[in-house]
């Protein structure tokens, strides 16, 4: 190895391709789960949300996935289409759409719940440990944001 090459950590040692290998691995892991239920990973996600807090505006969906108008809009609609949410024009902003589940995407929570559940089998943590695995991971992504 060259003296200018020295110090320089290896591939495998870098925390961003550790990152980009995980994401990828989740995803493989989750679609054959998801696709019983008949969801892509983002999908998922926007229901995860909603299951959390029902009724929010699309920037806020926006904001808390981290993804943009042009990326949500589209998942959105077919999650409308499949009857799991519906999108309303706010009564006091028309700017603003509304988003709710309905009674088909309230249902299908209890049956994603073996999803999560499938992950703790998987990667052999418990509950704490996978906790503050993501307490680490979002304090990295914060940083990263706050640093720009």
């Amino acid at each position: 190895m060259s003296d200018e090459l020295a110090g320089q950590p290896q591939l495998n040692e870098l925390l961003c391709f550790a990152l980009y290998k995980a994401h990828h691995a989740m995803n493989r892991f989750y679609k054959p789960l998801l696709g019983e239920l008949g969801l892509t990973y983002p999908q998922y996600l926007v229901l995860m949300a909603l299951w959390e807090h029902d009724n929010q505006n699309v920037g806020q969906l926006g904001e808390l996935l981290h993804l943009e108008s042009n990326t949500l809009t589209p998942l959105l609609k077919r999650l409308e289409q499949a009857g799991l949410v519906q999108r309303r024009r706010a009564a006091n902003d028309e700017r603003q759409v509304q988003v709710t589940l309905t009674e088909a995407g309230r249902t299908l929570r209890k049956k994603s719940r073996d999803v999560s559940a499938c992950l703790f089998d998987t990667v052999g943590m418990t509950r704490e440990e996978l906790r503050a695995l993501v307490t680490e991971v979002n304090g990295v992504t914060s940083a990263v944001v706050a640093g720009r």
